[in-house]
Parts: C-alpha cells; structure tokens; sequence
C-alpha cells in the first residue's frame, strides 16, 4: 500500500479479476465492490453487520463486506455474487433459491447465497441444523426461511452429484 493524497492505493482481486483503485483508507468494502467496480449484487441492509446482506467470500471465508474497509482486503481474492454465475449458467445455488422459493423480494438473497456457499464448500452435506447455524447471520424479511432450508439441501444434492 501506498499513500497518496489521503489515499491509500489497493490492489483487489474481485471475480477473478484484479483491479487496482486508490481509496480513502476509511471506504468500507461493501462500498469498493459497489461504488468503485459497480457490483451491485452486494447489497447493504443496516451498516452494522446485523442482516448479512452485504456477505461476500474473501480469500475463501464469508464476511460481511460493511464490517471491513477496502485496505484490509488489499492484495485479497472475492467473490461477489455476480461471480456465481459462470460461463452464461448459474451456479446450483442460484438454481435452487429459484427453484424451491428461497428469495421473495431478493434483497437478502446475495448476502444467503454467499453465506451458503461458503457452507457447502465446507461441509458438502448440511443438516439443517448446520444450515440455520451458517444462516444466522443472515437476515430476509420475507420468505420465512424454508424456501432458503430447501433450497441449500438441494443444492447440496445437486453438487454432491455433479
């Protein structure tokens, strides 16, 4: 890093792609990803880390993108929401929120779908016990929650089988 003006230059891989921005150290990550790249798929529900919508998987572990600033994701690997999607086909979560009813208005449904895959990439056959303890963070107004339970079961299925 270094400084410029009250500017701190960051160099963030973010879907694969990297871009380097200079940035006031106090821009939040949650701003970076919306602001300086336009990824707007991260969404920000309450700046204080309560709802779970602004969760983006960084260096392969979900946060929550208002609770860090950009500089501590310098030189780091994310995964937004955008970049579920691969190659023009959604990811099976993307498939299964769709499928089994998991999004309502779809405002929490990026923070979900980041928490959820950090889950399977860690334990490829949750219980729901597992799954509402991943989701805990997380916060939908709207669906109740069992749309969201299916739909990562479902998922599981569909990754455990290829």
């Amino acid at each position: 890093m270094s400084e410029t003006n009250d500017t701190v230059s960051v160099e963030i891989t973010v879907n694969g792609t990297s871009h380097r921005r200079a940035v006031e150290p106090r821009m939040l990550l949650v701003q970076f990803i919306r602001e300086e790249l336009a990824l707007t798929g991260t969404h920000i529900g309450c700046d204080t880390s309560y709802c779970g919508a602004c969760t983006v998987i960084l260096d392969g572990e979900a946060v929550k993108s208002c609770t860090l600033f950009a500089v501590q994701a310098d030189g780091g690997e994310i995964l937004t929401v955008e970049g579920l999607e691969q190659d023009g086909r959604l990811h099976p979560l993307q498939v299964a929120f769709s499928q089994e009813h998991g999004l309502q208005c779809g405002y929490c449904t990026p923070g979900m779908l980041m928490s959820s895959l950090a889950l399977l990439a860690e334990n490829p056959d949750p219980g729901p016990k597992d799954i509402r303890k991943r989701l805990a963070g997380n916060v939908c107004r709207c669906t109740g929650y069992q749309g969201i339970m299916k739909a990562v079961q479902s998922a599981a299925k569909a990754l455990r089988e290829g």
